[in-house]
């Protein structure tokens, strides 16, 4: 078996030298925690029953019996608690939120980094799920990693109290720790490990259903199947409240043996204690009280070690494709090869035929989205899917994906080659106007235009563009095909182009057509210049 760390474990060990600092600071603060609680609650048991005894016996005897020290060693332990406790959650949860500030972003960029054949198989709601719950189970690792040093602070200081009282009570603490941690493991991993993990798998099943169904929320309206949509949710949600119904359960068994198992050690070290009196046989009772209570953030994480477990599975299995270095737009326009043919920069090229013939795949696998390796760097292309996503922000930050430094003037210019500026001076705050969620403020026609222009915006000497006219009537279809021509006649880029329409297929001097063969031909040429077998 190998030694070496999986990826998750690795970038875990890197955030936790990085956060070394709080960590260890969150661990001393544990150990204060632990060690002042048990402390204060054995002392303060102690102080009770034996300043009661001392003035039932006499007035003389209380008069004696000193208070101050007691009282001053209680309030100092209140406040050394309280203190520690506040560093432990600050300094704990800090380290925490910063990890997870990397690792989500390093789970991105190997999702993204991943072959086509996994990465573009992920839904929507799977990749919500591990981006989400998965790195927020794993969150978990941080803030308790103090844990097991304040459970062992509060059983040693609860055996420093009991050895006052003899061996017997001490003994009991240790074995009624022992019992809660064995108890805890044992129901954790029967009850809790596989209801963990179902709710995981349940929170990702209904984020996927919400996900395609709020995608085809029209037509559910047109087919009047709301109803249905509405009870495919509430199953999806029911599955999940009975995995999470099934958890609560196994939670309350480990939470149950604990609570037995206190009331057991508290009532055996009070009996073992008794001879010593009642001041420490008290004393006792509330040290065990506390040790055993000190316990109970290991038993948690037992608890949730389920749905961390299956966590880790599915981010190790993204986290294993290494991300890429940043692809760089090449020196010189990369020449383009397609069933045989060879482009030379600059070119452009119409492909044509039937749905169903490949053409999309034709320009998924140039992109290298598909099982065949990239013919260049993903740099050489900006790419206009044949269904291109929008998210839910602002004009400008829709654009700027593909280049976050451009300019509003570079904006302005792309949006007027896809003849939507005018729309967009019209609207309300301009490049900051809100589109909603996959851009619903907009028209199909106007969605299609905005994915056109953050196309344009990107610096690459290859325009891969599909369907790019799709669903405008012919007077807009008339103004971006003229858009169209006039960039390219700027720019130089060479042009691939998928359509349907004769309009935008006019801008290209070769025609590629599939469909049983495929055939190049040149513009103005009567007959092909190549046939080429389709595989």
């Amino acid at each position: 078996m190998s030694s070496l760390p999986s990826p998750l474990d690795a970038l875990i060990r890197a955030q936790k030298r990085e956060r070394a600092d709080s960590l260890r600071l969150a661990m001393l603060s544990a150990v204060v925690v632990g060690a002042a609680s048990t402390l204060l609650l054995g002392l303060s048991g102690w102080f009770i029953v034996a300043s009661a005894i001392a003035g039932g016996i006499s007035l003389a005897a209380a008069q004696a019996f000193n208070v101050l020290l007691p009282s001053a060693a209680i309030r100092l332990l209140a406040i050394l608690r309280t203190a520690a406790r506040y560093g432990e959650r600050l300094a704990g949860h800090a380290a925490a939120l910063r990890a997870l500030a990397a690792i989500r972003p390093a789970v991105f960029a190997s999702l993204a980094a991943a072959p086509p054949a996994q990465s573009l198989a992920l839904s929507r709601g799977e990749a919500s799920a591990r981006l989400v719950q998965d790195v927020d189970a794993v969150e978990t690792r941080f803030v308790r990693l103090s844990a097991p040093w304040s459970a062992g602070a509060g059983v040693a200081a609860g055996l420093v109290l009991t050895a006052f009282a003899g061996w017997a009570p001490a003994l009991i603490i240790l074995a009624g720790a022992g019992a809660a941690i064995l108890a805890a493991r044992a129901l954790a991993k029967r009850f809790s490990t596989p209801a963990r993990a179902a709710v995981q798998t349940r929170i990702g099943t209904l984020k996927d259903s919400a996900a395609a169904l709020v995608a085809a929320s029209a037509e559910l309206r047109a087919y009047g199947l709301e109803a249905w949509a509405g009870e495919t949710l509430n199953q999806r949600a029911t599955e999940l409240d009975a995995a999470r119904l099934s958890a609560a359960r196994a939670q309350g068994l480990v939470l149950a043996s604990q609570a037995a198992i206190l009331g057991g050690a508290v009532a055996a070290a009070m009996a073992a204690a008794a001879p010593a009196g009642a001041p420490l046989a008290a004393l006792s009772g509330l040290a065990a009280a506390m040790s055993v209570e000190a316990l109970a953030s290991l038993a948690q994480a037992f608890d949730q070690d389920g749905s961390a477990r299956q966590a880790r599975s599915r981010l190790d299995e993204i986290l294993r494709h290494a991300p890429a270095a940043p692809a760089k737009v090449p020196p010189s326009p990369p020449a383009l090869t397609l069933l045989g043919q060879t482009l030379a920069p600059g070119a452009r090229l119409a492909i044509v035929g039937p749905s169903g013939c490949g053409k999309t795949t034709l320009i998924e696998t140039l992109l290298g989205l598909r099982a065949e390796p990239a013919q260049a760097s993903r740099a050489a292309f900006a790419w206009l899917p044949q269904d291109a996503g929008l998210i839910a922000g602002t004009v400008g930050e829709n654009l700027r994906l593909a280049a976050p430094r451009a300019t509003d003037q570079d904006l302005w210019t792309v949006l007027e080659d896809a003849a939507l500026a005018e729309r967009v001076r019209a609207a309300p705050g301009g490049f900051s106007a809100y589109l909603g969620d996959d851009g619903e403020r907009l028209s199909g026609g106007e969605r299609r235009r905005l994915a056109l222009a953050r196309a344009y915006l990107r610096d690459a000497p290859w325009l891969l563009l599909d369907e790019p006219t799709e669903g405008l009537d012919p007077a807009t279809e008339a103004r971006v095909v003229e858009g169209l021509r006039r960039r390219l006649a700027r720019t130089g880029q060479g042009l691939v182009l998928i359509s349907h329409r004769p309009a935008p297929a006019a801008v290209c001097a070769q025609v590629l057509r599939l469909g049983g063969e495929a055939s190049v031909q040149e513009k103005g040429s009567v007959a092909p210049r190549a046939k080429v077998p389709l595989p």
